[in-house]
Order: structure tokens, then C-alpha cells, then sequence
């Protein structure tokens, strides 16, 4: 299944819900504002999702990962997600919050005026942040989040500016695909080129 193209505003529940075990789903180049609560949510036992090139703005919950503490049976093995090059303009929270996925990689997505945080690892999730641009995000990542324990997080070749250092803890399995990283250091100028609905051909 691929979400793509479509610009998504003032929703009352999540915008997108990827869940009860999908596979294999993309959600790629859209635009999301102003909404209730999740833009992009994956949970209960979902697995090998993508969510690419979509741009999240002037919104408070961006991406939640595993909806609850209490469903380890259900999520641990799963929730193996990736996010890249994903804009999150002036953007609050959840970019994104893990639960028990692992390995979960985030790359070279941007991240702006969040004034909230960035990424957060938790519940014995393994996250990868490598190769992000963070600008005015005084927390980048960190471990736990509210009542939720700590995961494992891994940061590498990130660029900051203006930024915090962010907090890293424990090891993340390996990534099992190949893949291509931009230079951090330009993602800013490609992401805001491409990100968000309307920005490809379809």
C-alpha cells in the first residue's frame, strides 16, 4: 500500500493510522498541519513501513511508533520502520516516539524549530538517528519519554545548528537493507527542495 500526494488538515483523530499488523506500506510526499493528534501513527504489530519525503508542520503529535506500554506481546519483533528525509517544520513532538521497534532508522530527515523533541527511543525500542539536520531543536533525541522507560539509541553523523548534543544509550541491530546517505550537512536544501504533497511526479 503506498499514501502518497495528498495534503492532510485539521483531522480530528490521526490523520494516518497504520496498524492491527500491516506490512509493507509506504507513505511517502504528503503535507500535514493543524490536526488533532497523530499525523503519521503506525502500532499494533505493523512491520517494514517507510514513511519518506512528507512534511509535518505547525502541528503538535508528528509520528507516534507502538501506541502503548502494554503491548509488548503484540509489537516486540515488529515496528520496523524507516524515516527519512521527512521535514518536520515548527513541528511539537513524536519525530519520532518509539516503542519496542528495532531496529527503528531515522535519516536524513530535517528537523526545525521543534520545540518540543525530536526522537525518542522507548520501552526497549532500538533506534538509529544518523545523518539528520537539526536547527533550533534544543532537544534532538533522547531516551524514555513520560511514564514510558528508556530504549536503546544510536546517533552518528548528525548536523546541528543552534541545536542541543541530544542523548544516545546502548547498541541497535542492524539495519538490514543498504542504503545511500545524504551528507547531513545538505539535507536541509535537499529536504525542503522535495518534501510534502505535490513535490513528485506521479
Amino acid at each position: 500500500m503506498i499514501i502518497r500526494n495528498i495534503t492532510f488538515r485539521s483531522w480530528n483523530d490521526d490523520a494516518s493510522n497504520v496498524q492491527e499488523s500491516a506490512t509493507n506500506v509506504w507513505v511517502d510526499h504528503n503535507t500535514l498541519t493543524s490536526g488533532y493528534d497523530g499525523a503519521v501513527d503506525i502500532k499494533r504489530g505493523s512491520d517494514f513501513i517507510t514513511v519518506s519525503w512528507n512534511r509535518v508542520y505547525n502541528h503538535d503529535k508528528s509520528m507516534l511508533l507502538g501506541h502503548s506500554d502494554d503491548n509488548a506481546s503484540q509489537d516486540t519483533g515488529h515496528l520496523r520502520v524507516t524515516y527519512h528525509h521527512n521535514w518536520f517544520d515548527a513541528s511539537t513532538q513524536r519525530r519520532p516516539r518509539v516503542r519496542f521497534g528495532n531496529p527503528v532508522h531515522v535519516y536524513n530527515n530535517y528537523y526545525y524549530r521543534n520545540s518540543g523533541y525530536g526522537v525518542a527511543s522507548t520501552m526497549s525500542a532500538g533506534v538509529l538517528v544518523e545523518g539528520n539536520y537539526f536547527e533550533s531543536v534544543s532537544d534532538p533525541f533522547h531516551l524514555g519519554e513520560g511514564s514510558s522507560g528508556p530504549g536503546t539509541l544510536v546517533a552518528r553523523n548528525n548536523y546541528f545548528v543552534s541545536s542541543g548534543s541530544g542523548q544516545t544509550g546502548g547498541s541497535v541491530q542492524s539495519i538490514p537493507y543498504s542504503y545511500t546517505l545524504d551528507s547531513a550537512s545538505s539535507v536541509k536544501s535537499i529536504v525542503t527542495g522535495g518534501a510534502g504533497a505535490g513535490r513528485i511526479s506521479v
